[in-house]
């Protein structure tokens, strides 16, 4: 294991945010506000908390709405990779890498929102990191607690920390939770154009190189308005437990 954190980062903030309706109208997702903070502000905190100090957000749907609203940030230090077409979670990884060097680094996506367990979950990928094993690690949460979430699930994890897809009709124990470190070595081969990271988690699987960690702090799934006011009032809960405890 490498203590050795990542000094670069993604945070994947280009995409419509459909599912958001009225709120999104106007404002890109990852300006979206949990509990009073928008989750693009609360993610570069963590950010830059875990001392990453450089961060490439790429940007397509109301992409001037971030780059104004982040202009007044000292830390840490933001490029933007603008996106004419959407790319999607693949594609524009693959576009930003000139952005992000040679060495691993992490992905977000810009509207995941999360509670750090004994230790920032960050820090925690970063020590778990094996450069000659792993193209890529991903933050993976328990389903059956992912507050939200009513899915399947899309990964098993063997004691090793490999991982493989759900099989069909089956229910996998963690989903992954929208943090993760990619090496730029993970990208080799892939196409131009929009594509899913998903497409480059297969092929790291194929070859027994992608790997997870279980997230040890809470997990909010946060799709539709209704999912946000829910985990509000479950971050408020927490809180108030934390404060009589």
């Amino acid at each position: 294991m490498t203590t050795e954190i990542p000094s670069q980062a993604m945070v994947l903030a280009a995409g419509l945010g459909t599912r958001m309706k009225g709120l999104t109208e106007n404002l890109p997702k990852p300006l979206v506000e949990v509990s009073g903070r928008a989750m693009l502000d609360t993610i570069l905190d963590r950010i830059s908390s875990a001392g990453i100090e450089n961060v490439v957000i790429n940007l397509h749907y109301l992409g001037d709405r971030i780059v104004e609203h982040l202009e007044a940030r000292d830390a840490p230090k933001i490029a933007y990779s603008r996106e004419d077409d959407l790319l999607e979670t693949g594609g524009g990884v693959k576009k930003a890498l000139p952005l992000l060097g040679e060495n691993p680094f992490f992905v977000t996506n810009g509207d995941v929102c999360w509670l750090d367990g004994y230790s920032s979950a960050l820090k925690r990928l970063a020590e778990h990191w094996e450069d000659d094993e792993m193209d890529g690690l991903l933050l993976l949460h328990p389903t059956v607690y992912a507050f939200g979430y009513d899915g399947a699930g899309d990964f098993m994890m063997n004691p090793d920390g490999r991982i493989q897809r759900r099989a069909e009709r089956m229910v996998a124990p963690f989903i992954y939770a929208g943090i993760q470190i990619l090496h730029p070595r993970f990208f080799d081969g892939a196409p131009d154009g929009p594509f899913s990271l998903n497409l480059l988690y297969d092929r790291a699987i194929e070859n027994s190189r992608l790997f997870g960690i279980r997230h040890d702090g809470e997990w909010f799934h946060i799709g539709t308005p209704e999912q946000l006011r829910d985990a509000e009032t479950a971050l408020e809960n927490l809180s108030f437990t934390s404060v009589q405890t």
